[in-house]
């Protein structure tokens, strides 16, 4: 697992952003596969799940059937796969409860408020980026007595820029809603095809929001395939399916 300087800092707060490593699944899901909508063994990636619970020191963890989008729930108790809410992003309060979200190339963020004790994790795609998921996520830590001043985030393993090359209508939807977007799109080519800086997108969402302290880790999930599942290099490498990533935060009890 990984963990970010800032957030290990803090008192009572527990976190991981888990690679693909410790697991009991084989294959294409080799090892640490969290994705309960991958095609994996239902059963190895239940005790996956379980040992990413056991290594923050708690019972349940907790994740949001994910949807692309700017929805937060709060999580006060453990829900199951199904009765999971549709949201792309978990707040909390609650002891012992870790919530946290899944990925493959997308943008893993968690945050916290240690003073407030409160928490939240983020699933931030380009999608739920543009249309304010984490602004979102902010809010809802706020009703819970954060404060955005107080509030470390920390970015984990996503597909970097040299690794995402996306179209001009992808583009568009950026520079349409704002034309200093144009900074996180490198290398246009004539046909308008550019590489994404979907990190640096990340990060100026998060600092224009004014949270306390943003760190990035700096890992790339498409160039470090012995490290992590990629969406996107599964696709270009004709795999029939890939593996999902946890990344998750506690509250100590």
């Amino acid at each position: 697992m990984l963990r970010a300087a800032s957030l290990a800092a803090l008192p009572n707060v527990r976190h991981a952003f888990f690679t693909r490593h410790g697991g009991a699944s084989g294959g294409l899901y080799a090892s640490l596969n969290g994705g309960i909508g991958s095609r994996d063994e239902p059963e190895n990636v239940r005790e996956n799940r379980a040992r990413m619970a056991r290594a923050l020191g708690v019972e349940h963890l907790v994740t949001a059937y994910q949807v692309h989008s700017p929805r937060v729930v709060v999580a006060e108790q453990a829900w199951t796969r199904e009765n999971a809410p549709r949201a792309d992003a978990v707040v909390t309060r609650t002891r012992s409860l870790a919530v946290g979200i899944s990925t493959a190339d997308c943008g893993p963020v968690l945050l916290a408020d240690a003073h407030a004790q409160v928490i939240g994790a983020a699933h931030v795609g380009w999608k739920g980026a543009l249309a304010g998921i984490l602004e979102a996520t902010i809010t809802a830590m706020e009703g819970l007595g954060a404060a955005r001043a107080r509030i470390h985030a920390a970015l984990g393993p996503l597909i970097r820029q040299k690794s995402y090359e996306v179209g001009p209508e992808f583009a568009a939807r950026f520079l349409d809603a704002d034309a200093q977007n144009t900074r996180f799109f490198a290398g246009v080519k004539a046909d308008g095809r550019a590489m994404f800086d979907l990190a640096g997108y990340i990060l100026s969402r998060l600092e224009r929001a004014q949270v306390g302290l943003v760190e990035d880790l700096g890992r790339c999930t498409y160039a470090e395939a012995e490290n992590f599942f990629s969406y996107r290099r599964a696709t270009h490498r004709a795999e029939p399916d890939y593996g999902r990533h946890i990344s998750a935060i506690a509250l100590r009890e």
